[in-house]
């Protein structure tokens, strides 16, 4: 799809220019078209460090996205509970949940799709996925293995009739020991990659209860009424508490880990087809254990992370 647009007020280098108009756009992606002559400054090739100015036309013509499918691999799967209709998993910290760019394969669903069948689900990217948890988020998901299955469960979660609880480990000292975080969520208008608490952003809503407490942090058990994504993440940091680890919201100086010490410990759901209500609970994985267990020690093995 060709994109075209003229400079009004904005003046600068080209490449910054282009990521400043388009928000899904970064500035690398612009100067990789660059590179390869796909973007034009008045009718004429332009090269990244090129200045723009008032009335100038930028034309972009990005090569055709390559379709996205997943392919079944033969990976590991720490199947929780599965039957005909669906399968709980619990999820490892560094797993993508799903193909996307950057991420082609070694997926979840690459797995799965080794694993299972989904009849009547035609979506080749996302088959049976109705929820999902960050790459360095740990914890339980459930997938449908039918359609019948995927409209059941996506009702659910529509309905916030779901059980979702996470552990999380968090900076700070709670001055009380439950509450609720009501923030909408969206975009951070700064930075495309993060999220943020924006007025006019989606309906959010987040429950937490400290678990334990230590000097510099806290083990907290946070239960989602909503699902946004990175909810937990940006929630907790609002209020000042981020969490451990994390490499976006959260600070440089922390707890050394593999990302967020962020796991979805607690899952629950109505049967599709018995209308049985089914919970399953898997305790965080052992780099999880090993941080909380120092704590409880008094072990704090802050440091700077990146």
């Amino acid at each position: 799809m060709t994109l075209e647009f003229t400079i009004d007020e904005q003046t600068g280098r080209l490449d910054k220019v282009i990521a400043a108009h388009y928000q899904d756009i970064s500035r690398s992606q612009a100067q990789k078209w660059l590179a390869a002559g796909l973007v034009t400054l008045n009718g004429q090739v332009a090269k990244g460090k090129a200045p723009v100015q008032a009335g100038d036309r930028i034309r972009l013509d990005p090569p055709r996205p390559q379709p996205l499918a997943a392919v079944p691999q033969d990976i590991p799967l720490d199947i929780v509970y599965e039957d005909d209709q669906v399968l709980v998993v619990n999820k490892p910290q560094g797993m993508v949940v799903h193909p996307a760019p950057g991420h082609p394969d070694g997926t979840l669903v690459n797995g799965l799709l080794f694993h299972t069948s989904f009849p009547g689900i035609n979506d080749v990217l996302r088959p049976g996925i109705v929820h999902r948890i960050d790459k360095d988020t740990s914890g339980l998901l459930m997938v449908a293995k039918t359609a019948q299955a995927q409209a059941s469960l996506s009702a659910q979660l529509k309905a916030k009739t779901t059980k979702r609880e996470y552990w999380a480990i968090v900076h700070g000292a709670f001055r009380s020991a439950t509450g609720t975080i009501d923030a909408p969520l969206a975009r951070d208008p700064r930075d495309r990659k993060r999220q943020a608490v924006v007025p006019g952003g989606r309906h959010a809503v987040t429950h937490y209860q400290v678990l334990e407490q230590f000097p510099r942090y806290a083990l907290v058990k946070c239960v989602l009424e909503t699902g946004r994504t990175h909810q937990i993440r940006v929630h907790m940091a609002s209020i000042h508490h981020p969490l451990a680890g994390d490499p976006l919201y959260g600070p440089r100086v922390t707890l050394p880990g593999a990302g967020q010490f962020l796991h979805a410990r607690t899952l629950g759901f109505t049967h599709p087809t018995t209308g049985e209500f089914m919970a399953f609970t898997v305790e965080p994985p052992a780099l999880f254990q090993k941080t909380l267990a120092d704590l409880r020690a008094g072990i704090d093995k802050t440091r700077r992370v990146r």
